[in-house]
Formats: C-alpha cells, structure tokens, sequence
C-alpha cells in the first residue's frame, strides 16, 4: 500500500520473502525475510518483523530486527523496539527499554586530530608509567656479599622502598618461617 507521501506500508498480513529494493521511505508492520535495501528510511512498527540483512539511509525500529543493520546516517531503537544483529552507522540512538544484542561500528574515530588541537596540560597521555608495588630491598645474601667486600666496612641499611605513586595499592605480604 502507498500513502500520499510517497512512502509505502507493508501491512500486518503481508509477508515478504527476498530481495526488496527502494528508492521510498517503508513502513513494516507485517514481515519481511532476506536482503532489504532503501534509498531513504526504513520505519518498523511494533507489529512488525524483518529478518533481513538491511542498506537504508535512516532506519527506526520500534519492533523485531533480525540480521545486520547499515545505515548512511542513522539507526533508531525504541522503547518497544528489538534487534538481533551489529550495527553500522554514524549516528546510533538506542531508548532506555530498547532491547539490543550486537556490536555497534559508528565510524573512525580520530583522537590523533583531537589531541592536536588541545594545549599539552589537557591531551591525554599516550602511556602512563609503571608503577612499582615491590620495594627494592637487597636480599640479606647480597649485604653480606657487600661487606666481604670491604673490609673494615659496615654494612650498609637496607633501602627504603621507593614512594608509591597516587592510586596506587600496596600490598602486604606475609611470609611465614617454618
């Protein structure tokens, strides 16, 4: 069925098994099944079901999606909405109550560009330091080779161990001498 707007309604009886291209925006409330491809906006109502691999401009999906969604400018899940499948879209709006399982690809992501332009005290740090939680205290078997070596000398105190950085945890040991 067309509507006066130009775009065309897949009743609720209606079922459609395999290849459906289009250059109009489609309203499913009925079923469709296979390959999927639109110019412009697919609009799945509550009642409807596609199981399809899906191309299409804009797609809002207020009922069942099954299979993989590509969008050239937008993907919409409602709070009735459902679907099974990854996504591929530069703008992706999923509603609290939507229900989704599946990746999401929005796109390259440019933090080299961003970071360029921010002054040195807000770009973020490539990596951070390694933050040590052993102290490093020579072995008792090492002081005592360090004052055979030396002769007249005392042995020297073991190091202090190194100051442990904001955020980090020091863990206690127990070791216990049989």
């Amino acid at each position: 069925m067309a509507t006066p707007d130009g775009s065309t309604i897949i009743g609720e009886s209606i079922l459609i098994n395999g290849s459906l291209n289009g250059d109009e925006d489609l309203t499913v409330r009925g079923r469709v099944e296979g390959t999927l491809t639109l110019t412009k906006t697919l609009v799945v109502e509550p009642t409807g079901i596609v199981k399809a691999e899906v191309q299409v401009k804009n797609c809002v999906i207020a009922g069942a999606v099954v299979g993989n969604v590509i969008a050239t400018e937008s993907v919409e899940i409602t709070r009735e909405g459902r679907m099974v499948g990854d996504i591929n879209a530069p703008r992706v709006i999923i509603v609290d109550g939507a229900s989704f399982r599946g990746r999401i690809d929005m796109g390259e992501v440019e933090l080299e560009r961003e970071q360029a332009g921010r002054p040195a005290a807000l770009a973020r740090p490539t990596a951070r330091p390694a933050l040590s939680t052993r102290a490093a205290v020579p072995k008792k078997e090492e002081t005592k080779a360090r004052a055979e070596e030396k002769p007249g000398a005392a042995p020297k105190p073991p190091l202090p161990p190194p100051a442990v950085g904001v955020g980090a945890v020091k863990k206690k040991v127990v070791v216990r001498r049989k």
